[in-house]
């Protein structure tokens, strides 16, 4: 199970061009919020990965807000595990666990999630928080990484299992952003 201690959440190519040409883009944005702030309230770092800015764009607005003094790391490849700026990074959060979250499922999301689990780290893909322009490219992408030893979950389970007790005043914080 996660651990709040030893996970981090990479969000991966969440930007402007690319984001508006998501199958449920408005579901995928929804979701990505309800994460960030999630993962904000229970103090759980965020890498913030950009492909190709100049080409794509930068992290859609509705993202970017909630990552004030998040700079991204600024990639030319799929896997942000091929990216030395990501890896030192990562590297020194000095956390196991990894959330993937962002776009394109079959494409860099897939990449960088086989990429941590061949580097030895925990990963869980937050399905109902990725996408790709199609729905069975989407599907494609969460099956491979399934195949691979990825585990597939969403934002409420990650959530709940993070916080793990229902009490206190990060379980009320959490229950508002879910609902």
């Amino acid at each position: 199970m996660l651990d709040r201690e030893r996970t981090v959440l990479v969000v991966v190519d969440v930007q402007e061009k690319l984001a508006r040409a998501m199958y449920a883009e408005e579901m995928l944005f929804d979701n990505l919020q309800r994460l960030i702030r999630g993962v904000k309230v229970l103090e759980i770092p965020v890498l913030l990965v950009e492909q190709y800015p100049r080409g794509l764009g930068s992290t859609v607005d509705k993202v970017k807000e909630l990552l004030p003094g998040i700079r991204p790391i600024i990639k030319d490849t799929f896997s942000c595990c091929d990216n030395d700026e990501f890896m030192k990074k990562l590297e020194a959060l000095n956390r196991r666990q990894v959330l993937v979250a962002g776009i394109e499922a079959h494409i860099c999301v897939y990449q960088t999630a086989v990429g941590l689990r061949e580097r030895g780290y925990e990963v869980q893909v937050v399905a109902d928080a990725v996408s790709s322009r199609t729905l069975e490219n989407k599907e494609i992408g969460l099956a491979k990484m399934k195949g691979y030893g990825v585990d597939i979950t969403s934002v409420e389970t990650t959530l709940f299992e993070l916080l793990r007790v229902a009490r206190g005043e990060r379980f009320k914080e959490i229950l508002n952003i879910v609902k």
